[in-house]
């Protein structure tokens, strides 16, 4: 270290300490702040405190990685919400922070839904909050209710009504393998639901979390979803979550899954392909007379190439055969734009 004190500072330090407060010469003047290598900081650099008590452990680029990630989750959830509920559920990202678990925990009313999903491989448990604001009018959705003049009870779910948000979440971890599945594939599953959030404890309190806020509108009705994800669960992909590599894998992986989808479901579509012999003109009078046996003259030789035409577009060059008694068409090379068959 080249900031150092030598045994001469060190014993001037210790003798004005000794001799009383007095002696210690301190700047009575407006404090000033030094780097490293005793050069002053320019007035207009911000400093901000440091708060020891709640560390920021995931950086900013990581965070913005996995609000990108969960806005994927967000499109995903929704489409399935609404094909579930038959009905247009919108679900997007609408904060995204660092806090520690036990502030995460009293921010939540009670009771509430709040569920903890297991996350193989990785070790920890993340746990999902859904509002009753939203969570009872999808309840009721289900039953065949009109959300008219629905009332929020403050009361736990009850078996049923778990059963019938076991419906959401499974749809929710369905999104989650899927969203995720771009930086590693996760087994999510839901293991537990609890209606006060304070009794759960998967971490410490001081342990710090990442909160994902989530707004669910459907209807006149609306509500928020909260994700916690502790930071020993995204401690091994935490390398993984920086915005660009991550991205960049993203497209490069929806490219090459969606161009095999893509694929496969061409391999069953039909194609009409049709050859045109020869092309004419002819007056409309001798095709009013036109009659079985007649012959139409063109200036198309016999053993001219032809042109295949696949959905109305000239695609190939080829001979016209017989094989084994049928019309055929024999594909020679592909049309190129110099062509003039």
């Amino acid at each position: 270290m080249a900031d150092v004190l030598d045994q001469s500072e060190v014993d001037a330090l210790l003798a004005a300490v000794e001799s009383g407060p007095s002696e210690v010469q301190t700047g009575g003047g407006e404090m000033r702040i030094f780097t490293l290598d005793r050069r002053p900081i320019s007035d207009d650099v911000e400093v901000r405190d440091y708060d020891f008590k709640r560390p920021e452990r995931v950086s900013k680029d990581q965070m913005r990685a996995l609000e990108t990630l969960h806005e994927a989750f967000s499109r995903s959830f929704g489409a399935l919400l609404s094909g579930f509920l038959r009905t247009i559920m919108e679900v997007k990202v609408a904060t995204i922070e660092q806090m520690t678990f036990s502030e995460f925990t009293h921010s939540l009313p009670n009771p509430t839904c709040f569920s903890l999903i297991d996350c193989e491989p990785l070790d920890g448990t993340m746990c999902m909050e859904i509002s009753p604001l939203i969570i009872y009018p999808v309840i009721d959705r289900l039953l065949g209710g009109s959300n008219a003049d629905l009332f929020i009870p403050q009361r736990p779910l009850t078996a049923i009504e778990m059963r019938l948000v076991g419906k959401i979440l499974d749809r929710a971890v369905v999104a989650l393998k899927e969203a995720w599945a771009n930086v590693k594939p996760i087994n999510f599953k839901v293991t537990e639901s609890e209606s006060n959030p304070v009794l759960v404890q998967i971490v410490p309190p001081n342990e710090v979390v990442v909160v994902v806020g989530f707004e669910l509108k459907m209807g006149g009705r609306a509500g928020t979803m909260s994700m916690c994800i502790p930071y020993n669960v995204i401690e091994p992909l935490i390398e993984k979550l920086s915005n660009q590599t991550w991205a960049a894998y993203k497209r490069h992986s929806r490219d090459a899954k969606m161009r095999h989808r893509l694929a496969n479901h061409l391999d069953a579509a039909r194609l009409n392909i049709s050859t045109i012999l020869a092309d004419t003109t002819i007056k409309l009078s001798d095709l009013m007379n036109l009659e079985v046996g007649d012959l139409i003259l063109t200036e198309k030789p016999a053993t001219a190439p032809l042109t295949l035409e696949i959905g109305g577009k000239r695609k190939f060059i080829g001979q016209l055969g017989q094989y084994k008694g049928n019309r055929v068409f024999r594909v020679n090379r592909t049309l190129s734009p110099k062509d003039r068959v």
